[in-house]
């Protein structure tokens, strides 16, 4: 039997359904010959109908046509439905209309009672088949679950399977960590795991970005060579390396993407190559091949991409750790010549921890220290340095330790046992490991010598200088006092000639006249030198006046714009600094007259406390200065030169900033 549709819900899904229509028709015509004459039909209700039967027990039997036919079709609760419909179109007849109502009231609950048995029947009937679907889908779940339950089992068995080629790989590469044994080893676990007659082992480098094969099996030496070095998205392998996808090629000759005809002179035909990566790069592929036709499927390129991942990885660590014992033996030959170069120095180098205990001593330190390696490794750097030498090298330790700029080197002063003072010029370094301060490495060269060849020489030169003054001052005396006074003298002779002989020609008169402004200008001439070699006003009026006039001497002379600025409080030097100061700025003065080519010139002198800066700057031609400034005097910058010697004799310092085109800055700092 079949199973009822649900009885519509809806007027209009009722209305589009065809056995609502046949069921409605064929209870309005049992209804239609149920009452003939009242419907103005003619009645021939009279004798026998069929089977014996009245013509209206016919028609109420005619009504259980469309009761059952309802309960098969829309379900017993339809059924039931329309044998109250079928009841109630009935009733009129029984009640009013027949002669006989105690038969028609039989006849009726008859085909009630015959309506409702049968749609009770249809919903045993239909719940039967329903229990009978659940059944039937009740065992159609179960072989499902068990289809399900199969197919774990067998991804299980698969899984197992793969964790354990996994873990007898990682197992095999972890024994060794040289290439060789390890592609070796890799490559024949591949050949038993994955059934493949050729396997290829690409691994990328970096540096050319090619793949180099490294090891292979199935395949000829020739046919290696002649695939080796692949680009990166050159052919099969470098799609792979470029991508980082697996690639399965069913037949290599057929392929587009081939780009070397060896291959198929290898008669291969079925390709499947992954890439191997580590630490989130690939470097490299692996490739495994057949000579004949051959499907991989998802499972199979799966297990090869995580062999190719294991294989990468071991690669990898086996190439850090040939690194690790590359960076060793680097670190031991670096040792081993920083231990050369350390003993055989001939500067002191020394080293001592952040407590000032002494941990290495070279020879020179042996040396300059006067003792022995061994006695001076159980010393601690305050036995060796005098208190103010301490006091500099703990603050030089704690601007090290704190990242501040320290001037390197810087000299420090030591006590030898004898009482004797040795100077030595200073390099100190904070030695650390990682982050963690370990100690400070002390390079030291004795220039106590030196100093005093210095001081000598300094000594010379002051007194060379000083010398040169006193002979410029002599030379201008002489020449203001003999020289000028004679020429002078002899101008005062010729004017009284020229008055006296006024007799003279005219010709003669002239030329004699022509030879006394000669005089004259000689004698300028002779009054300019002798300010040029020791101005008065210097030592009347001090520095300051002085340099006013050596500026206003620019611009007058050489029609440069010249200004001088005063910084901070004006005040007086002694003699000798401010004759110093003096010949500095004329040099440089001098210099912009008559090399710069500038059109403006500025001296600026500021007095600081404990201090005075000079800066003389123009706006010239400019030109390359050399990489030291004691160099200057290679290049033919012998003023410059000049005027450094002087700034050292006040223990200052001299820099110079030029380019071609962006004119020159002179400055000059003393402790004065």
């Amino acid at each position: 039997m079949r199973t009822p549709p649900k009885w519509p819900k809806q007027a209009g899904t009722l209305a589009k359904n065809p056995h609502f229509w046949a069921i409605t028709l064929m209870v309005a015509i049992c209804t239609v010959f149920h009452y003939p004459d009242q419907l103005g039909l003619s009645d021939s209700s009279s004798g026998d109908y069929l089977w014996g039967l009245q013509r209206h027990s016919v028609d109420r039997i005619f009504y259980l046509v469309p009761i059952i036919y309802a309960g098969y079709i829309f379900g017993a609760t339809a059924g039931l439905a329309l044998t109250a419909v079928s009841l109630f179109a009935m009733l009129p007849r029984i009640l009013f209309i027949s002669t006989t109502p105690t038969d028609a009231v039989f006849e009726t609950g008859a085909v009630v009672l015959v309506g409702i048995l049968a749609n009770f029947w249809f919903r045993a009937r239909a719940r039967q088949m329903k229990a009978m679907r659940e059944r039937e889908q009740s065992t159609a779940s179960m072989f499902t679950a068990q289809e399900k339950l199969r197919s774990q089992i067998r991804n299980t068995m698969r899984y197992q399977q793969k964790l354990t080629t996994l873990s007898k790989l990682s197992s095999l590469l972890a024994q060794s960590l040289e290439m060789d044994r390890l592609q070796r080893m890799a490559i024949d676990l591949v050949v038993e795991v994955m059934g493949v007659e050729v396997v290829l082992l690409f691994i990328l480098e970096d540096k050319t970005g090619e793949l180099v094969v490294m090891d292979f099996e199935g395949v000829s030496p020739e046919f290696a060579r002649l695939v080796d070095r692949i680009k990166v998205g050159e052919g099969f392998n470098g799609w792979v390396a470029q991508t980082g996808e697996p690639l399965l090629v069913d037949d290599v000759s057929q392929d587009p993407r081939l780009t070397r005809e060896v291959v198929k002179r290898e008669n291969i035909q079925a390709q499947l190559i992954v890439p191997m990566k580590a630490r989130g790069k690939i470097v490299g592929t692996l490739c495994v091949a057949t000579h004949q036709h051959r499907e991989f499927d998802f499972e199979e390129i799966e297990l090869l991409t995580a062999i190719a991942n294991e294989i990468g990885i071991a690669i990898d660590n086996a190439r850090l750790y040939q690194e690790q014992l590359t960076i060793a033996e680097q670190l031991r030959q670096s040792e081993t010549n920083y231990r050369e170069l350390f003993d055989s120095a001939h500067d002191a180098i020394w080293v001592h921890d952040m407590e000032g205990n002494i941990q290495m001593v070279n020879k020179a330190g042996e040396v300059l220290f006067n003792s022995t390696a061994e006695k001076l490794s159980k010393m601690n750097i305050k036995d060796l340095l005098p208190t103010e030498s301490l006091k500099n090298a703990m603050e030089v330790g704690y601007k090290l330790f704190h990242g501040q700029t320290v001037t390197q080197p810087y000299e420090q002063h030591f006590i030898q046992r004898d009482g004797t003072e040795t100077t030595l010029m200073l390099t100190t370094n904070l030695l650390s490991s990682g982050d963690h301060p370990k100690g400070f490495q002390n390079i030291a060269r004795d220039i106590t010598e030196e100093k005093r060849m210095q001081e000598n020489l300094r000594f010379y030169v002051q007194q060379i200088t000083r010398a040169q003054e006193e002979e410029r001052l002599r030379i201008a005396h002489e020449l203001h006092d003999s020289t000028a006074q004679s020429l002078i003298a002899l101008l005062h002779q010729l004017e009284n000639l020229l008055h006296d002989k006024s007799e003279l020609p005219l010709g003669e008169a002239r030329e004699m006249w022509a030879f006394h402004e000669q005089i004259k200008d000689v004698l300028q001439e002779v009054r300019h030198i002798t300010r040029g070699l020791r101005p008065s006003i210097l030592d009347d009026l001090g520095l300051i006046p002085a340099l006013h006039w050596l500026t206003r001497q620019l611009q007058t002379e050489q029609r440069v714009e010249t200004s001088l600025q005063i910084h901070g409080a004006e005040r007086r030097f002694s003699q000798e600094a401010e004759l110093i100061l003096f010949r500095i700025v004329q040099e440089g003065l001098r210099n912009i007259g008559r090399h710069a080519h500038a059109s403006k010139a500025e001296v600026s002198i500021t007095f600081g406390d404990g201090k005075t800066t000079v800066v003389i700057t123009d706006n010239g031609i400019g030109f390359n200065l050399p990489a030291e400034v004691s160099d200057l005097s290679r290049i033919g910058k012998l003023g410059l030169t000049g005027m450094q010697e002087r700034v050292r004799l006040l223990d200052g310092r001299l820099e110079a900033k030029s380019e071609e085109g962006k004119g020159t800055i002179i400055t000059i700092k003393a402790p004065i």
